[in-house]
């Protein structure tokens, strides 16, 4: 019991940090990105390449991979969303088809083959019988401090009151002066940057190779249809649920079944409440 509980909190917490930056672009861009997965992909590798092929520190090589999720969002926003802007069926269905194009490109690169991430942090905790990877817990200690800083930069600084007043009223924001393309931008790179953080964690977590940005996704998919597409709350609650869910079958019940009972949970969801959980809700 006090090993599902550990694992079952320091696996939402990670679920937490993968979807916190997917639920962010809806609130603030209201369409589905679809190649958040990407961002966690291209993070995973950067932190590989800078790390482990180019001899980097840990801390510069994370940096590193946080910058290049920054950079991919922004250049995604740029030269596709904003284009597609108004069809949101468009910037889905186009994001989708990045993200398959990244993969084909990290094949050409670093090849097909799985990879082992060597962990942020090193080491492991006993507690009783249960042993915790230092590295997971500082997933779940980043989640907590990333969304203590988000929260703080969205309700007390300027560029923070713009974000929610465009994801509460993208004409009326406009039409105060606030630049919508701006905050959009700056939208698209917190979350890419949000995505590699996440993406560290969770290649090391499990392991990385060019197909890693489907798990992710389904992830922050299911995370923000059950808590309620746009709600940060429903986001934090659901990603502890799906957390525990995946930790008691997997623990109890098979491994093999990982995301069965999340996929049904879903599809119930969407049958009995198709708002979420926590309805929709700005930042």
């Amino acid at each position: 019991m006090t090993q599902i509980l550990i694992q079952g909190l320091l696996l939402s917490g990670l679920y937490a940090l993968i979807a916190v930056g997917f639920t962010l672009i809806f609130s603030v861009g209201r369409v589905l990105n679809l190649a958040y997965g990407a961002y966690l992909m291209l993070g995973g590798y950067a932190y590989f390449w800078s790390v482990q092929q180019m001899g980097m520190a840990k801390l510069p090589g994370f940096i590193f991979a946080v910058i290049i999720g920054a950079l991919s969002g922004l250049l995604m926003y740029r030269f596709l969303v904003r284009r597609l802007a108004g069809d949101h069926g468009a910037v889905e269905i186009a994001t989708l088809i990045l993200a398959v194009v990244v993969q084909s490109g990290v094949v050409l690169i670093f090849n097909d083959s799985a990879k082992v991430l060597h962990p942020i942090v090193s080491g492991v905790w006993r507690f009783g019988n249960v042993s915790i990877t230092f590295n997971i817990l500082a997933a779940m200690v980043a989640n907590w401090m990333i969304l203590g800083a988000l929260y703080y930069f969205v309700k007390r600084t300027h560029l923070g009151r713009a974000m929610q007043a465009v994801s509460m009223d993208r004409k009326g924001a406009a039409i105060c002066g606030i630049d919508v393309n701006q905050v959009n931008q700056l939208t698209w790179a917190i979350s890419g940057m949000l995505g590699a953080v996440a993406g560290v964690f969770f290649a090391s977590y499990t392991q990385l190779n060019p197909t890693m940005w489907v798990a992710p996704l389904i992830i922050a998919v299911a995370v923000v249809i059950v808590g309620g597409i746009g709600s940060i709350i429903g986001t934090l609650v659901v990603a502890h649920v799906i957390g525990f869910m995946e930790t008691v079958t997997t623990t109890l019940i098979a491994a093999e079944l990982r995301g069965v009972f999340t996929m049904a949970l879903i599809i119930a969801v969407l049958v009995i409440r198709p708002k979420g959980l926590f309805g929709r809700e700005e930042l």
